[in-house]
């Protein structure tokens, strides 16, 4: 702020950052801090805000903006420190410095109580706070904890219908592995069977040749001995004939049996005229009887010769016939016994067949009782199974229902618990810092002064400590006022602030044994060039009040919490700057 060597310096510098300004200021949020600052009057506050000309809140930021330039420098200042308090990142890129958070003016402007007072307030809306926080974030812990439930519910169930989808893929793997076996066992018995066939084929086949060759061969050696015994005929009338000497012989009696014969029938035609006598007569008749009868004789001879001839061709042709039958019946025969030994085989396959087949029966019997048997016992795990699994998840939706019961049994706890008497102030907020954090020091404890304070419990939460501190706030504020510069008042200040515990500590400030347990420790290298981050109890009010013109409190940044966890009863946190009517000291 002293870098600017006049008003109109100053705000020719804030002219260039106007839009920007306009377009992120909220005019509701700084006036009360400006009005503090004595920079407007109510008539100017009242103008800005109320105005029904002034609808549009820009058009507002541009009034309030004009408002104060007409201020001057003092104007100027409490613009960039409202800036630095609530809108740090505009305040940055307007200076280029990193917001301090100074209260300089508002020392200047109303003092030691002016300070005490804006404490005060901003310690009730911190607790205040706090105690929201508490309870959003327990309803969120309750939310949490329900959705944890219903994850766990719905986790169970999809690790049930993922138990389910396996079993039914493992069964379905199990059926298609069954039928690619049950398939392969198809095809090689198929095949099996179309080779035996292939071979019983084959079989009968050359049995058939072999019947074949069998007969020819018989077939043959009959034509053989056919034709051995028409040779052996042949050579024994060939054996049989007449030789040639009796041929010979046979013909010369013929030849003189001819020429007799001729003689005789000489002599009788020389003495046919002596016919007439009657021995003659007589000769001749009994001649002629005796020819008669020696033709008869002959022809007798002639036919008998002629049946005879004919009895023997029919027995020869019947005995050719009865070789030829006999050959057939030869041939029948061992036909006969070819095909009963092949039926013999035949029946002997169709008894090993059906065996094999009634075997094969009893072992698809054996099987299909087997299985029968399996899927009977499959059947009843897969049910001891599943009542086990409806059994566990039972038990499980039962434990949910009683960790629900539970949390809301702790939800409806923890809400009597907080819904208890809350302070209500009866001071109104001069100096709104709802944009000021506060950053919790965990791991720390409370003082000895604290731990040590009697009449109080460090597990009470804090609106209980508020309320049993009710009576020394209000004595302060009807008794002694806040705007005193007495010691009593700071005294009255020390004992309202210290009852009354800050995010569930019971004691704000310490007593003076407390002095020994500050602690300087900067937190980060902005802190040490900028102050010393005080940690632990808070000191004695008549210290703080000593040390108000020369000391301008500040919170830290924000310390994002995580989403777990609540506002321990611990004391706030505050960096301490160190300044000295109005100049600044390096601490540490």
């Amino acid at each position: 702020m002293s870098d600017y060597e006049n008003e109109d310096e100053c705000w020719s510098g804030l002219e260039g950052f106007r839009v920007k300004l306009i377009s992120v200021i909220d005019p509701a949020r700084i006036t009360p801090y400006l009005r503090q600052c004595k920079v407007l009057s109510p008539d100017d506050e009242e103008q800005v805000l109320s105005d029904p000309s002034l609808v549009i809140r820009k058009r507002k930021v541009g009034v309030l903006l004009d408002i104060l330039q007409r201020t001057g420098h003092k104007g100027y200042v409490a613009f960039l420190e409202s800036l630095e308090l609530y809108y740090p990142q505009l305040y940055k890129k307007v200076t280029g410095k990193e917001p301090t958070r100074v209260f300089s003016v508002i020392i200047d402007a109303s003092g030691e109580s002016g300070l005490t007072q804006l404490l005060m307030s901003e310690v009730m809306k911190l607790q205040k706070k706090a105690q929201d926080l508490t309870a959003l974030l327990g309803s969120k812990d309750d939310l949490i904890k329900e959705l944890r439930v219903k994850d766990g519910l719905l986790r169970k169930h999809q690790e049930r219908a993922q138990r389910l989808k396996e079993a039914c893929e493992a069964g379905g793997r199990e059926l298609q592995r069954c039928k690619d076996e049950n398939y392969d066992l198809a095809l090689r018995l198929a095949r099996q069977s179309e080779e035996r066939g292939t071979a019983l084929m084959r079989n009968r086949d050359l049995q058939l040749e072999i019947d074949r060759l069998k007969h020819s061969l018989m077939k043959a050696e009959d034509d053989c001995s056919v034709e051995r015994k028409h040779t052996l005929k042949l050579r024994h009338a060939m054996e049989q004939r007449p030789s040639q000497e009796l041929l010979w012989e046979l013909q010369q009696e013929k030849a003189l049996l001819q020429a007799r014969v001729q003689g005789l029938e000489a002599s009788v035609q020389e003495g046919r005229p002596d016919q007439s006598s009657p021995y003659i007569q007589v000769l001749e008749e009994d001649w002629r009887q005796a020819q008669r009868d020696l033709q008869e004789q002959t022809r007798t001879v002639f036919s008998l010769r002629k049946d005879l001839r004919q009895a023997e061709a029919q027995r020869a042709r019947c005995l050719e016939e009865k070789e030829v039958f006999e050959l057939q019946c030869l041939a029948l025969r061992k036909d006969s016994k070819m095909y009963k030994d092949r039926i013999e085989a035949i029946l002997r396959q169709m008894e090993e067949v059906a065996v094999e087949r009634d075997q094969a029966i009893v072992t698809r019997e054996e099987l299909h009782a087997q299985q029968a048997r399996s899927l009977q016992e499959k059947d009843v795990l897969r049910k001891q199974v599943r009542e086990l699994s409806e059994k566990v998840d039972e038990l499980q939706l039962q434990l949910f229902q009683r960790e629900g019961q539970l949390l809301a049994l702790e939800d409806r706890l923890r809400r009597q618990q907080l819904d208890t008497p809350v302070l209500s102030s009866d001071l109104e907020d001069s100096s709104p810092r709802s944009s000021q954090e506060v950053s919790m020091a965990p791991g720390v404890s409370p003082g000895p002064a604290s731990r040590g304070a009697p009449g109080l419990n460090l597990r009470q939460p804090p609106s209980r400590c508020w309320a049993e501190q009710r009576g020394p706030l209000r004595s302060l504020h009807r008794g002694r006022g806040w705007g005193s510069d007495g010691e009593g008042a700071h005294r009255g200040l020390g004992r309202a602030v210290g009852g009354a515990g800050v995010t569930g500590c019971p004691s704000l400030l310490g007593s003076s044994r407390s002095r020994g347990t500050w602690r300087r420790t900067p937190s980060s290298q902005t802190e040490v060039r900028r102050g010393a981050v005080w940690r632990g109890t808070w000191p004695e009010p008549l210290d703080l009040l000593k040390l108000a013109p020369t000391l301008t409190f500040i919170t830290q940044p924000r310390t994002r919490l995580p989403q777990d966890t609540r506002p321990s009863p611990v004391p706030l946190a505050f960096t301490a700057p160190l300044y000295r009517w109005g100049h600044r000291e390096a601490g540490g």
